[in-house]
């Protein structure tokens, strides 16, 4: 296995989908969809291309319960 490009989306037979975050001639890393990151060996790797990374939809942040109860107190504040 050669070098990957930062970016490239590849499948692996244990892990699944996922896109190189980055490689060099002794380590690529992989940031898979269901695990995570992981390293592996450049040499060993046993992965297909599948292609350049597809475009991933920002997930909408998650206000704290904190926040909530702050923005709930102002607009109480204001209606009174």
């Amino acid at each position: 296995m050669q070098v990957l490009s930062e970016g490239q989306c590849i499948k692996h037979e244990q892990y699944g989908y996922g896109i190189v975050a980055e490689s060099d001639a002794e380590r690529t890393t992989i940031d898979f969809d269901s695990v995570g990151m992981k390293k592996f060996v450049t040499g060993l790797m046993a992965m297909e291309l599948v292609g350049e990374a597809p475009e991933r939809p920002t997930k909408p942040r998650r206000r704290s319960k904190k926040a909530g109860a702050t923005a709930a107190a102002k607009v109480a504040a204001a209606s009174k």
